[in-house]
């Protein structure tokens, strides 16, 4: 029986797996494949998962996958089942007491529901559970394995994690009735974070935001403090994987994770992101990855519905995803155009016509053609969204709440601005004008202190929620001192060409095709300055520092900066190669290259956002390992597109709290 965790490591040689891949050759292999009998004929098994473990497990493999690795049903704990005494069953579940007590009743008893059982907790197992477990002898004889995977988090992109604690705005930048479901929240957090270096096998220098409110004069507020306490959590979870004999976790830092906190960012959880992936998200009723498509009836009746998934195994998606939503149906458009042209069947079906053809006609004149049906699944697709979204963006004005959007952040805007907006387009979308006054709010915070953001909201004709969505951004808006950060990105110079309240610079060297794109999340500037060793260190501290921290339990000693590139051996980012494809269906062919292209990358950095992040937090990520040839993974509390980050802000209460209503 081994109560260790996987000797899998994601360093070294030239095989190397991202996030998600790792996660899934865990599970896979490292789980299911290990659970079997090496002197039995058949070794189908039971798969028994809980809430938790069944997200997990989704998030990194499909059925098809679960069912090659011998499992023949997968069954809910909680739920009453069949007894199988011929099959193994495989429990993957929390730890939690409630757990076992049902996994002891399913297997110590003299009629157990299986044969034998191999169970594998998703984190580590307290130690009254594990003398729970010994002291039930009957169980010891049907006990194959038992050990921690310490794999308690969702990965939900290639380089993207999530906890799952959808609430924790609400608990975290509440009033005082919510510090009990506050620390809670940190303390889960803390741990499904801990999982994912153990489940890489990597030992981070951890770096947070500090409290920005340090003058005597000011009382520092519980929500400054998040960030300073979710790290310690995180270290006191770091430093017991370390001390673990028989578990192979570093002993030394290999890589940098970066613990930072919604205040950094108003801006980005609000405004339009303009790319492909994020507009899909934000103007479309997707349910997480899922789209529901309307397809032509074979029979000549009404359009079917077909649920699809926007992820990874679409090639066209992955092209386009991260490309302003103009240059994705560009580049739509040119693939369909090479796709008739290069079949000649095609070719001879519209040869009746003359001219150019639209996207639409080149979609429906292929679509005529049986077999070219699974191509142009691919492509039309994408064609219908690109178009439905494009009806939404001309039918709502978008494009000119968006200008407004970037002038006001970059400084080009103002109150009069925003004052003629609301007076010349009374019809504009109630959700254009609450997010443009959102965006306001972040940009002017001194508003909050007279009738100007008052009388705005009533010139908007918002309703009393969405006046609590915009009031409530002060509880993101941290202290003054966020305004003369040493990064540069929120300061304020003198300077006769600007308007005082921008939150951005420009940024030099950097100009966009497309003026919808000119704004970009703070999180890059961050991680550029992390990646060269230019964070302020009393901005953002690190817990591996020897000197006194603010709980003082720093253990490991300093080392030097991490080195700009490691001999690991890393696989080419799939989105990061040439564009343009010859044909239609496989665009850049990104996924029969995957294995064959490599590029040495340096340590991979870990930037946590607490309170969600976004989708073009996440673009940023993919966009920088390409650019600083590290691999950067992006987790948070949740992954959230605008509607459900305005939902989160319109539920939080009006007090805040001061450091003296919680023991630190």
């Amino acid at each position: 029986m081994s109560m260790s965790d996987s000797d899998t490591s994601s360093q070294g040689g030239s095989d190397y797996k991202n996030l998600r891949q790792i996660t899934r050759d865990r599970l896979l292999y490292e789980m299911l494949r290990s659970a079997k009998r090496p002197d039995s004929k058949s070794n189908w098994k039971v798969l028994i998962m809980d809430k938790v473990t069944v997200k997990i497990m989704s998030c990194s493999c499909k059925m098809a996958d679960i069912t090659d690795e011998g499992v023949s049903l997968v069954e809910d704990i909680n739920k009453r089942r069949q007894p199988l005494p011929t099959m193994d069953a495989v429990y993957y579940i929390q730890p939690t007491k409630e757990n076992v007590r049902i996994l002891l009743s399913d297997m110590a008893g003299r009629t157990a529901l299986y044969r034998d059982a191999y169970v594998f907790f998703s984190s580590s197992v307290p130690k009254e559970l594990v003398n729970y477990i010994k002291k039930e002898q009957n169980l010891k004889s049907r006990l194959r394995a038992m050990k921690e995977m310490n794999l308690e988090y969702f990965a939900i992109d290639s380089q993207c994690f999530i906890t799952d604690n959808t609430m924790a705005l609400e608990e975290l930048y509440g009033n005082e009735t919510m510090t009990r479901k506050g620390d809670e929240c940190l303390n889960l957090m803390a741990d499904r974070i801990a999982t994912v270096f153990a489940s890489l096998l990597e030992f981070p220098f951890v770096r947070y935001r500090a409290a920005k409110s340090l003058d005597p004069t000011t009382m520092t507020t519980i929500c400054d403090l998040i960030p300073t306490k979710l790290a310690a959590a995180v270290w006191n979870c770091l430093m017991k994987y370390k001390s673990l004999k028989n578990f192979n976790f570093p002993q030394t830092e290999t890589c940098e994770l970066l613990i930072v906190d919604r205040s950094i960012d108003q801006i980005a959880p609000i405004i339009h992101e303009w790319t492909y992936d994020a507009m899909c998200h934000d103007l479309l009723n997707m349910d997480g990855n899922k789209y529901v498509h309307e397809v032509a009836s074979k029979t000549g009746g009404r359009p079917e519905k077909k649920e699809v998934l926007l992820e990874d195994h679409d090639p066209v998606w992955l092209e386009i995803r991260h490309t302003h939503i103009a240059d994705a149906g560009e580049r739509l458009h040119n693939k369909m155009t090479s796709f008739v042209s290069r079949n000649k069947a095609a070719q001879m079906h519209g040869s009746r016509g003359a001219g150019e053809f639209s996207t639409r006609d080149l979609q429906k004149m292929v679509q005529a053609l049986p077999q070219y049906s699974e191509q142009m699944d691919k492509l039309s697709l994408h064609v219908d969204i690109a178009e439905k979204i494009n009806k939404i963006i001309r039918e709502s004005g978008l494009k000119e709440v968006g200008q407004l959007e970037q002038d006001l952040v970059f400084g080009d805007a103002g109150t009069k601005e925003v004052i003629n907006f609301l007076r010349t387009k009374p019809d504009a979308p109630r959700e254009s004008k609450l997010r443009l006054l959102m965006i306001y709010a972040a940009t002017h915070p001194d508003k909050f202190e007279s009738d100007k953001l008052a009388k705005l909201m009533e010139l908007a004709g918002l309703p009393d929620d969405d006046k609590s969505a915009v009031y409530n951004m002060r509880f993101l808006e941290g202290s003054s001192d966020s305004k003369k950060s040493s990064l540069g990105a929120f300061s304020l110079k003198f300077d006769p060409h600007k308007k005082k309240h921008g939150l951005r610079k420009d940024r030099a060297g950097e100009e966009s095709a497309w003026q919808l794109s000119r704004f970009y999340p703070m999180i890059e500037d961050l991680i550029e300055k992390l990646s060269k060793n230019e964070l302020p260190k009393n901005d953002y501290p690190c817990m591996n520092d020897p000197s006194p921290t603010f709980h003082g339990r720093s253990q490991s000693e300093s080392a030097p900066p991490p080195p700009a590139h490691s001999m690991r051996s890393r696989r080419t980012a799939t989105w990061a190669r040439p564009r343009d494809s010859e044909d239609g269906y496989s665009s850049d062919s990104v996924l029969r290259h995957a294995s064959s292209d490599f590029k040495k990358m340096g340590r991979r950095i870990f930037v946590f956002i607490i309170g969600g992040a976004t989708r073009s937090e996440l673009r940023v990520c993919h966009k920088l390992t390409d650019k600083l040839k590290r691999e950067i993974v992006l987790g948070s509390s949740s992954l959230d597109d605008p509607p459900q980050f305005i939902t989160k802000m319109k539920l939080l209460t009006s007090d805040e709290l001061s450091l003296d209503d919680l023991e630190i």
